[in-house]
């Protein structure tokens, strides 16, 4: 997404701007947006965001500017990125699209420039703030704890799947949550008396492979590690799981959307939203260590009636009752 679409995907008016108006930015603020995630799959985020920063006042080409990368689901890229804008000399960098955004900028940004994060993973095992009420150093944001859910979104394959004893578990090796993700997992299963499967993608090319082990150790149920990657490769994934016939449940509600039978976690839009309150109140001059880490309590679960049916499955009405939103 070039610099000019993401503004107008914010609903900044400086497309078209007269050369003089233009001049007149450079005394703007900048905020540097930094994404694990494409460009192109990030539209509803970003508007989330420019909706919290219109919250505090900020409206982008008018009284604030913004300098965005995309890192389009390849990690290694992040900490370039991130150097770029910390070059650009920003006033607050933003970190979003995946907690890896946030843990690679942390090291790489200095204690002068503040950080506002959105993330799903917990900020202070991963070393990005002292704690969540005091946050300390230059960083603060949004905890929105979509990677905390593991038992719960197994609990919800069992209602829906109470046959299936050997459960897959889709994880990318290199995102930062992988190590507590699995071991929550793991851990969840155990108390359940079933078999945990744990298959690792990190590349495209991966993912059929990563199928294929599904396949061959005879996985009956599937539930997916939530991340900037297998998000921006949701289409693809539902089709292989429907392929597979696999029950499988996901933590964005992105993949019900996209086909997936059930997503169980918090709103992205509603963090990123959040994530943009927050940056604003930096801009107006709040310290990160004066600004507790937000915590997600609002959870959603989305079940696609469509995608149930045809995997031939009869959704329990207790479950359906419980349901935020049935997709028919």
């Amino acid at each position: 997404m070039r610099r000019r679409e993401f503004i107008a995907a914010l609903g900044g008016a400086a497309v078209g701007w007269p050369l003089a108006a233009r001049a007149q930015q450079q005394a703007l603020p900048v905020i540097g947006y930094l994404s694990t995630r494409s460009s192109i799959d990030s539209a509803h985020i970003v508007a989330a965001f420019g909706k919290g920063l219109n919250e505090t006042g900020f409206v982008v080409g008018q009284n604030v500017l913004i300098e965005s990368r995309f890192a389009e689901g390849h990690y290694d890229r992040l900490a370039p990125l991130a150097a770029g804008l910390v070059r650009r000399q920003v006033n607050v960098l933003v970190a979003t699209g995946g907690t890896s955004s946030a843990v690679v900028a942390k090291p790489v940004v200095p204690t002068t420039i503040p950080m506002v994060f959105a993330m799903g993973g917990d900020p202070v095992k991963l070393g990005i703030v002292a704690s969540l009420a005091r946050p300390g150093g230059n960083a603060t944001g949004i905890a929105f704890l979509v990677n905390a859910l593991s038992a719960k979104q197994i609990q919800l394959l069992q209602e829906l799947a109470p046959k299936a004893k050997v459960i897959g578990f889709l994880v990318h090796p290199t995102d930062p949550n992988s190590p507590s993700d699995t071991a929550q997992a793991l851990q969840a299963t155990d108390v359940l008396g079933y078999k945990l499967v744990v298959v690792k993608a990190s590349t495209e090319g991966d993912l059929e492979t990563a199928f294929a082990t599904i396949v061959a150790e005879k996985v009956e149920a599937l539930f997916v590690q939530v991340g900037p990657f297998f998000t921006d490769q949701r289409s693809r994934i539902v089709a292989l799981a429907a392929r597979h016939a696999l029950p499988a449940i996901y933590a964005l509600r992105e993949f019900a959307d996209a086909g997936g039978l059930m997503s169980y976690g918090t709103s992205i839009t509603d963090a990123n939203r959040q994530l943009g309150v927050y940056a604003g109140r930096v801009l107006k001059g709040t310290k990160p260590n004066e600004l507790p880490v937000v915590q997600s309590t609002t959870f959603e679960l989305v079940i696609n009636l469509k995608t149930a049916k045809t995997l031939g499955l009869e959704i329990p009405p207790s479950l359906l009752a419980r349901a935020d939103e049935v997709i028919e």
